[in-house]
């Protein structure tokens, strides 16, 4: 039976103009998208994506302004029968430099991927002076992306 799949996801932008993006080993796969994830029984968006942050990098956030709401049809990555609706805020923390990120992508130990069947997730930032479309994996962190290299002169991101 199709479902709808409900995701938030933060765009997280620190004092140094650097994007947060999470790089995950997901059944096999290398996937590079902005921290965030499923949203759970009964709970709103906002909750759900500060969770996320929780549980992701062990961060609290302030969920800021909306910033873009999937507005065309893609079906899951991961399993051809879900249809996605990502929903993507501005987020904002006062702990930014308390991040575990990594400098390169998809830095995982061998033993973190021998599984394919298993997940690894670590964090990385991404300068935006240097942040691509093509950074990104998924297709509707595609758009975001695209959205957020034509706005951010006029976004007050941080």
């Amino acid at each position: 039976m199709a479902l709808f799949n409900v995701r938030v996801y933060g765009i997280l932008i620190d004092e140094e103009d650097r994007l947060l993006v999470s790089d995950e080993f997901i059944r096999g796969a290398y996937i590079t998208k902005l921290p965030g994830g499923g949203l759970e029984i009964g709970e709103g968006t906002r909750d759900g994506l500060a969770r996320e942050f929780m549980e992701e990098a062990n961060l609290k956030i302030t969920v800021g302004d909306h910033f873009y709401t999937t507005d065309f049809f893609q079906i899951s990555a991961f399993n051809n029968v879900d249809q996605i609706i990502s929903i993507y805020y501005l987020v904002h923390s006062e702990n930014t430099k308390d991040i575990q990120a990594k400098t390169v992508a998809f830095d995982f130990l061998p033993e973190q991927v021998a599984d394919i069947k298993g997940t690894a997730e670590h964090l990385r930032w991404i300068p935006l002076s240097e942040l691509k479309v093509e950074d990104m994996t998924l297709p509707i962190d595609k758009v975001a992306i695209q959205m957020l290299l034509s706005k951010k002169a006029s976004l007050k991101l941080v």
